[in-house]
């Protein structure tokens, strides 16, 4: 067996184990639609949970997967390790290069001059060559240099126009900046035309770096230039872009859940590669319109709410409306969402529309009142001697779960204060250095697995470790002084395993008990958020029904068995 398949598949056998620890569920959506052979790029998008995205997409698309990864996570301790094991694809990338600009930059008459840069003790001979970039600070612009004039003076290819931009630049003291050398990517494109080439598969995100946002960011055109110049180079090669959505639910959480969704895939026409070998304008017309047909693809298999609001409404709305068939699956929840989104942009401005949005929101707000979540408001109309019996019952089960639970939750708990204190601040160092993260919350996920892959064997050794010096001294038999500490590493993977599961069920319970808690001491508020809700979920159901039918030609079989 080839080396590299076999470190491959060992290692995803070891991702796979990983991900079913982090994540309770994890679903996929349309992986028959995978060609089963031949050459594939997957497009993924929203690239939300850093590390963890690809892992999840070569653990879901049934077939051996290259990605490619920024060239500087290769040369950190664990990823670099992991990312050769699965034979990643190294992309050197111009902003990981960028230096601190000697001087400051300043545009001296933006009206008459936009295009030209004047420097203060700047030295742009020796810092900058053409087709190099300035990046002024916290990314809020960048401009490709055509050519440098002296060391304090240098031309532009476009303009500055955003306000920030302008502010930091005509300011009298001019501004920071920094320079970022353009970088040739030739090496990677040969290696990506090779492995398409060989029938291989490339997973790659097209919008860049990870971030957490609500909506995907713009796309870059590399895929296209991979996808066209591999069936450019090698005539008659056929390769497949299948779009790939990512959709979290509390993507940087513990026992979360994810929808794995994969699209249609895309054939490449003919005449794309051609304008593509003509070379100039044809070509960059041809990436425009690849790179469109991607973007469109992908919005197919993910939720792009816009802002962050815009996605709790939609999902709200979503869990109030009652479709003919009740229990649905988390992949299901997803189609449901971005079908609701869709509908909510098309008809947002109608009068009916805006009242149940003003209705939701004041419905979510009487929910994070009285602290119950929409799914527990049913929950709450139960017979009162009923309910107290219920609840005793439940205490008594948390009780014997908290007890079972208790002594993997010790031992593991210097495991979870430090993931949760590095990835914190890995998160917060991310914020830092990027102007699309929100909170930083995209590399959560990575860095509380990066850091268990670590802590867990290291912690579980120790403890065998103290168990084998207890024993050292002792009139034991030499093999048992070993075959103890061992068997201690093994019941310590067991019963930790075990507490993840009592914890949570325990922690299921936990969240049951406030709806009896709130229909034992507040039936009277728990009967108005009762009929507050059966009302609202009527109106939406009704409204979903009437213009359900004038967005989508397939309404009726929306909500799949």
């Amino acid at each position: 067996m080839d080396p590299r398949k076999l470190t491959y598949d060992l290692t995803m056998w070891l991702f796979n184990l990983i991900i079913k620890l982090f994540f309770r569920e994890v679903r996929p959506r349309g992986a028959h639609r995978i060609p089963k052979q031949g050459p594939v790029i997957f497009v993924v998008a929203p690239h939300a949970n850093q590390f963890v995205d690809p892992i999840l997409v070569m653990r879901e698309c049934g077939r051996r997967v290259s990605f490619l990864i920024a060239e500087k996570s290769m040369h950190q301790r664990g990823i670099g390790f992991f990312a050769r094991m699965i034979n990643a694809i190294p992309v050197v990338r111009s902003q990981d290069l960028a230096v601190l600009g000697k001087g400051r930059i300043q545009l001296l008459n933006c009206k008459t001059e936009p295009f030209r840069i004047t420097g203060i003790d700047t030295q742009f001979l020796s810092q900058l060559k053409p087709r190099d970039s300035i990046v002024l600070p916290k990314n809020v612009g960048q401009a490709e240099v055509v050519e440098i004039l002296s060391d304090t003076e240098l031309v532009i290819k476009k303009d500055f126009k955003d306000l920030k931009s302008l502010e930091l630049l005509t300011s009298n003291d001019g501004t920071p900046y920094k320079c970022m050398p353009h970088i040739e990517q030739d090496a990677v494109y040969k290696s990506v035309h090779d492995e398409l080439n060989n029938n291989g598969c490339i997973t790659i995100f097209p919008e860049g770096g990870s971030h957490d946002r609500a909506e995907m960011l713009p796309l870059k055109a590399g895929v296209t230039l991979m996808a066209l110049g591999a069936m450019a180079k090698y005539p008659g090669l056929d390769v497949k872009i299948v779009p790939c959505g990512l959709n979290y639910f509390h993507a940087h959480r513990f026992r979360s859940r994810a929808v794995v969704e994969f699209g249609n895939p895309i054939t490449i026409p003919a005449n794309l590669v051609d304008k593509f070998i003509a070379g100039g304008v044809e070509k960059r017309e041809a990436c425009g319109k690849l790179l469109d047909t991607i973007y469109n693809a992908l919005k197919s298999v993910t939720v792009n709410a816009g802002t962050y609001e815009t996605l709790m409404l939609i999902q709200a709305a979503r869990r109030l409306y009652k479709p003919a068939h009740r229990k649905l699956h988390i992949s299901h929840v997803v189609d449901l969402n971005r079908r609701f989104l869709i509908g909510y942009n098309l008809f947002k401005d109608d009068p009916k529309v805006i009242d149940l949005q003003q209705r939701v929101l004041a419905y979510n707000q009487l929910l994070k009142y009285h602290g119950i979540q929409d799914h527990q408001v049913s929950k709450t109309d139960l017979g009162g001697r009923h309910t107290l019996a219920m609840l005793i019952e439940r205490l008594f089960f948390l009780s014997l779960l908290g007890l079972w639970g208790f002594p993997g939750a010790v031992l593991n708990l210097p495991i979870m204060v430090v993931a949760k204190v590095i990835s914190e601040k890995k998160a917060s160092a991310a914020l830092r250095g990027s102007t699309v993260k929100i909170a930083g919350r995209d590399v959560l996920a990575t860095w509380k697995v990066l850091v268990a892959l670590v802590l867990v064997p290291t912690l579980y050794a120790f403890y065998s470790f103290i168990v084998f010096m207890t024993f050292y001294n002792s009139d034991l038999a030499p093999k048992w002084k070993f075959m103890i500490p061992g068997t201690v590493w093994v019941l310590l993977c067991f019963t930790s395993y075990a507490s993840l599961r009592f914890g949570e069920i325990g922690l299921d319970i936990l969240k049951s008990l406030k709806p009896l808690v709130m229909s034992l001491l507040d039936p009277d508020g728990a009967e108005i958020l009762r009929q507050s809700r059966s009302k609202l979920s009527r109106d939406i159901t009704d409204l979903i029904n009437e213009y359900g039918p004038k967005a989508f030609p397939d309404f009726d079989g929306m909500c799949p068995n």
